[in-house]
């Protein structure tokens, strides 16, 4: 068995669900400390709620060196019901060429990975012109309250300098390393009261009936074309999730409608641009209502460049792939880290069965993915010697 599948079966095994990191960031770090690695947990959240994160960094000495951060979760999702597991989930089992267990593909497999890399990269370079660190956190799954923003702040604080971040998130669609995400969407959520005037439906004269006065803003807002995108971001997309009202009685007029919505925007659009827009058609229609907003990240891009090209090439060397850069899907813990760091992207193997029932990662795709890594490593690592 080979290193990087090894461990990737050492951390399935441990049944890490939000934000419970159950050994694994003192599983990877007592891999890291031998080879120079300087490593710190940074507890944070409350009594209900601990987050475990490590920040574990090995400085070159080397002035004015680059430093790469290797950045991940150590956490996963619920399994679901164990009985429509054709395995138990944190037991990792080999199946027609398939590692099943939850956290195979998202993202225990690339945490390995990061790993091994290093490991055969120092070995193989025992002097690097090059800073590397490790940014993990068991609170990406969870609220993301008090995981990787978390260390980044306190990262800030110190005044520590991140030049380049590998976010090892599942971004591949049929084999590793054939798309990359160089970017994500914001998101932004609101939640819209609409009131109204609650009444026996029988008497519509006497209520006022929010669903009524929403509808034609509603249709309003479902036509609009927020922006059109540009050539690494889709246009903007506005969605409704859940619409509430009414008392459960077929014969009441609702007192108040709740809507929930959320934009995935992209950088052509600002969250205040967004909420400006919006309110600027609810009052054009005349309604009575509140609104609460969440932002849950701004949208960040990484154009080609110094760690894009790296990636790229080392891709095509391993794989003979010329990959995609893409910027859709959901949000990530990339969007802390870009806010202190100049270039992130996110690479790691294929996600059709992440958050599933029987989650699972092709044994094929592991050595490869970690080959890649270490293959970014030296390219980066040469540029420092340059």
């Amino acid at each position: 068995m080979s290193e990087v599948l090894y461990l990737t079966e050492q951390l399935l095994s441990l049944p890490s669900l939000t934000p419970d990191d159950q050994g694994c960031q003192d599983l990877i770090a007592k891999r890291l400390e031998p080879l120079g690695f300087v490593c710190e947990t940074i507890v944070s959240g409350p009594e209900h709620f601990r987050v475990t994160n490590l920040w574990a960094k090995r400085t070159c000495g080397v002035a004015q060196a680059k430093t790469l951060v290797l950045a991940g979760h150590t956490d996963v999702v619920p399994t679901g019901p164990p009985n429509e597991w054709i395995s138990p989930p944190f037991v990792p089992t080999h199946r027609n060429g398939k590692l099943f267990g939850r956290g195979a593909s998202d993202m225990k497999a690339s945490l390995a990975a990061f790993v091994v890399a290093t490991e055969e990269f120092l070995a193989n370079t025992p002097q690097p012109a090059l800073n590397i660190a490790f940014l993990l956190t068991s609170d990406e799954e969870g609220p993301a309250n008090d995981g990787t923003v978390v260390v980044c702040n306190t990262l800030a604080e110190r005044g520590e300098a991140m030049d380049y971040c590998i976010v090892g998130e599942p971004t591949s669609v049929e084999r590793t390393g054939d798309m990359i995400k160089n970017g994500r969407r914001g998101t932004m959520g609101g939640k819209l009261t609409v009131k109204g005037l609650q009444g026996h439906i029988a008497y519509p004269h006497l209520a006022k009936n929010p669903v009524h006065l929403l509808a034609p803003a509603l249709a309003e807002l479902v036509a609009i074309e927020w922006d059109q995108g540009n050539a690494f971001f889709p246009p903007t997309s506005w969605q409704v999730s859940n619409i509430h009202g009414g008392t459960g009685a077929s014969n009441v007029i609702p007192g108040n409608l709740v809507v929930d919505f959320n934009f995935r925007f992209c950088t052509e659009s600002s969250p205040e641009s967004l909420q400006q827009r919006l309110c600027a058609v609810l009052d054009s229609h005349g309604l009575d209502y509140t609104l609460a907003w969440t932002v849950g990240g701004l949208p960040f891009l990484t154009t080609p460049g110094t760690l894009v090209d790296a990636v790229c090439t080392a891709i095509r060397s391993e794989t003979g792939i010329e990959t995609q850069l893409s910027t859709t899907g959901g949000t990530s813990d990339g969007r802390f880290i870009a806010k202190f760091c100049p270039q992130v992207i996110e690479l790691g193997p294929p996600n059709a069965t992440i958050h599933q029932i029987n989650e699972y990662i092709n044994v094929a795709d592991i050595e490869p993915l970690k080959n890649i890594y270490q293959r970014v490593l030296e390219n980066l690592n040469r540029l420092g010697l340059e």
